[in-house]
């Protein structure tokens, strides 16, 4: 015999009945088949309600007008697509069933109450429904159908309504029944019959555990569990797009992730199953030749995890005190008063030190756990020996499972470091012998962060890294575009998913979740009916759209922005920028943003902040890790005066060649931000403290390549017009330049000991700097490594698209963040 259990939302509806008929006729085909229905999807909350509904005094005329809205469609639509289906006698049924319901309804109201037998009888009614509908479908069809009484089968201890079964007395009453070979056998789920012959019903997903009963009674081949997913997946496909379908696993395995949250199986269906080795199939009513998931004794050996788990709704509760060290049964006398609280223990977890002892309860149990152990542990709460119990309510278990554990290393390091990565605090570890499972506990409002970080780190290739990009000018729609274009290249080759998340200009904002078309971002943004983005808009997106591994890529120049980093990074975001205000500011921030960075295990890159799309930073670092130390540093740092001054070269007056930086875009907004030479004193600020001087930017010496009195203007148009007043000077110093065979650059210097200063230098052929021009960068690096022929860093230095390129490089940097090695 093969038992098919077939749940709610397999008989919602019509077709899907009839869906359920061809799975149970083909099956009947090969082999004895028993179907084990639910009722119809939500009939059974509509039946509770009713109960409740009765107790307030209602006659439930909106519940059975919901339970009409449901069952005449269903019983009307199959009666129309099959002749031979008795639709009068269905109904005849269902009405029979609303007038039962209806007396009992009435009962209730009267007395003011009402006995848990007659609540489980009008709870269990939806799966009479679905019996009484299926049966006549078959024979419509022209099969022969049995139907079975759980009550006279399932033998059940506890209480109405929430009892398990005796196996081994459910067989013996098995073997009293005769089973006609020929037909199709149909059992109500969810129900079954105390020692006394009276109906109880199995709790709630208990029509999963009477399939599993009724295989282990009839020792059948195989239990079917059909669900409209196609199996058990490694983690909810809901919240996790590309979980795994796991093929097989074992019961063990099956028990540790239902017993963590895992919503196909209750942990209660494994137990008989397991217990007499039957063979369980978890398949999708909706595509019937999936493969589904067999849950056996063998498991799939080529995956050391199966699952990431969660289970909600928990409680932590600790009991500390310097009376617990030493004391003989303290842990019995604990756990023996929960039991007699009736209150199941989740999790439990003790320090080496015997100080305290910390367990999870569902947060439901939390008043009466506390109650239990206060009333037994009053004498030693009294006398101080206890402190008081501490109870943190709205955490949740994550878990991760599979046989391989046992086996595998570095799978407790992987777990960790990925709750670690998406920013996740661990409360408590608990971790069993068997070494099947490892469970941390978290705040429940993580839990999305961490089941998608868990799930990226163990089972998928694919690296997702959100961004929220401030600034849409030059530099940001320059970023939009290269990430269009490279999107699912990146994604193809890479595993690299790009998502735009939220996009900022000064004025407003737009956001997507799901990840926002940046060539859509223009015209979003100027329809835009939001207010000015804020650094609480930020946060939010975080929390509301549980981010992993979200980036805040600062595209603007802004130093109130820069000035953000801190709480951005403790918000959980990385931070990219081309902006050198942050990096440029007081020494105490300085060093702040690299150590909340490393306790928030957040990434700050600012590559493009010196050498534009020019690894220079990078470089820089790894030299000076590997033991290097600067002797010099000569540069020339700016690519916008390198292609202003090669244009003078050319014989360009200072303002013609300014101006045409302007228009190519290779300028700043304002021109005089290049002309004062304050650009270039931050890039050799940010490059002095990377190698270890404690300055600031008043410690650099800085020569304006034109006097002051010739920048001035309220915006580029009118600095353009006053510099064609430094003209003169500046080609007679130009022309001085030329007459001993040199030309003029703007070159930045590091000596050793930290003296830094940018200026106006002539430089000879011999010089490296000579021939550098056109938009150029070149940096020149004198080390205890590279000497006396100094590392050179050189290559085009100007310009939107390549600065882009340069913060794009350092978001794909964060890819390797996330990944295991």
């Amino acid at each position: 015999m093969r038992v098919l259990k077939f749940g709610g939302t397999s008989v919602a509806d019509a077709q899907r009945v009839v869906n359920v008929s061809e799975i149970a006729i083909n099956t009947a085909m090969q082999v004895q088949t028993a179907l084990v229905l639910s009722a119809p999807a939500g009939v059974t909350n509509i039946l509770v309600s009713m109960v409740k509904s009765a107790l307030a005094g209602s006659d439930c005329k909106n519940e059975f007008s919901a339970l009409d809205q449901i069952v005449r469609p269903l019983i009307n639509n199959l009666a129309s697509q099959y002749p031979r289906f008795d639709g009068e006698l269905v109904m005849a049924f269902y009405e029979e069933t609303v007038s039962e319901l209806r007396r009992r309804v009435s009962g209730i109201t009267l007395l003011g109450s009402c006995p848990d037998p007659v609540a489980a009888f009008i709870e269990c009614r939806g799966e009479a429904i679905s019996i009484a509908v299926m049966s006549e479908l078959l024979r419509a069809r022209e099969h022969e159908v049995q139907v079975i009484d759980p009550v006279d089968i399932l033998v059940c201890d506890g209480k109405y309504l929430e009892s398990s079964v005796d196996i081994e007395a459910s067989i013996e009453r098995f073997k009293r029944i005769k089973i006609n070979e020929n037909a199709i056998v149909l059992m109500s789920g969810f129900c079954g019959g105390n020692r006394q012959g009276e109906l109880v019903l199995l709790g709630r997903n208990g029509s999963d555990y009477s399939a599993a009963c009724l295989a282990a009674v009839a020792h059948a081949q195989c239990c079917e569990i059909w669900t409209d997913v196609d199996g058990v997946y490694s983690c909810d496909p809901r919240a996790v797009p590309d979980a795994v379908l796991l093929r097989r696993m074992s019961y063990k395995e099956a028990m540790e992730l239902s017993y963590f949250g895992a919503k196909v199986l209750h942990p209660r269906t494994i137990s008989p199953i397991a217990q007499y080795r039957i063979p369980c199939l978890i398949k999708n009513t909706l595509n019937p030749q999936g493969e589904g998931t067999l849950i056996s004794e063998e498991s799939d050996r080529n995956m050391i995890t199966k699952g990431i788990s969660d289970l909600k709704n928990v409680s932590m509760i600790n009991v500390s005190g310097p009376g617990m060290k030493g004391m003989v049964g303290m842990a019995g006398r604990l756990f023996t008063c929960i039991s007699r609280a009736n209150v199941s223990i989740v999790l439990i977890t003790q320090s080496s030190s015997e100080y305290s002892i910390t367990f999870c309860v569902h947060t439901e149990d939390a008043f009466a756990a506390r109650a239990a152990i206060e009333e037994e542990f009053k004498l030693e709460l009294n006398a101080h020996l206890l402190d008081p119990v501490e109870i943190q309510d709205r955490k949740a278990i994550i878990s991760v499972v599979g046989e391989g554990m046992r086996t595998a290393k570095g799978v407790s390091s992987k777990f960790f470091r990925a709750l670690a990565q998406a920013n996740i605090n661990v409360n408590a570890i608990a971790q069993g012998s068997s070494e099947r499972s490892i469970s941390a506990v978290i705040d429940a409002n993580k839990v999305s962060e961490a089941v998608f970080s868990c799930h990226t780190a163990f089972f998928s290739g694919r690296q997702i890294i959100d961004l929220i990009i401030v600034g849409v000018g030059g530099v940001g729609a320059a970023l939009l575009r290269q990430i269009e274009k490279q999107r699912d290249e990146l994604q193809k080759r890479n595993g690299i998913e790009i998502r735009v998340i939220c996009v900022a200009n000064s004025h407003t904002f737009i956001k997507d979740p799901r990840g926002l078309k940046p060539e859509a971002v223009t015209d979003l943004l100027k329809n835009s009916q939001n207010g000015k983005f804020t650094i609480d808009e930020a946060k939010r997106l975080v929390d509301d759209s549980h981010l992993v591994n979200p980036v805040f890529v600062d595209c603007t120049s802004s130093d109130d922005i820069a000035l953000t980093y801190l709480e951005l990074m403790q918000a959980g975001y990385h931070v990219v920028t081309p902006n050198k205000k942050a990096n440029t500011s007081t020494l105490e921030y300085y060093t702040s943003l690299r150590d909340i960075a490393r306790i928030c295990h957040r990434k700050f890159y600012y590559e493009a902040t010196v050498g534009a799309g020019l690894p220079v930073i990078n470089t820089l670092q790894n030299l000076l890790a590997a033991g290097d130390r600067l002797i010099e540093f000569n540069g020339i740092m700016s690519g916008t005066l390198s292609y202003i001054f090669g244009l003078v070269d050319e014989g360009k007056s200072l303002s013609e060649a300014t101006r045409d930086a302007y228009e190519r875009g290779f300028s700043e907004p304002n021109p005089r931000d290049d002309l004062e030479g304050m650009d270039v004193a931050r890039k050799l600020l940010i490059l002095a403290r990377e190698c270890g001087y404690r300055l600031n930017l008043d410690d650099i010496q800085v020569e304006c390549p034109v006097d002051a009195k010739y920048l001035q203007g309220e915006n580029a148009q009118e600095v353009l017009e006053n510099l064609k007043g430094a003209d003169e000077e500046f080609a007679r110093r130009a022309a001085a330049a030329r007459a001993e065979g040199k030309v003029l650059r703007y070159v930045a210097t590091i000596k050793d000991g930290g003296k830094c200063s940018c200026g106006i230098k002539a430089v000879g052929p011999e010089d490296p700097l000579f021939k550098v021009t056109g938009g150029e960068n070149a940096l020149s690096f004198t080390s205890a490594y590279y000497q006396p022929i100094p590392l050179v860093i050189r290559g085009y230095g100007a310009g939107t698209d390549v600065t882009a390129a340069g913060v794009f490089s350092d978001i794909l940097r964060l890819q390797n963040w996330t990944r295991e090695a």
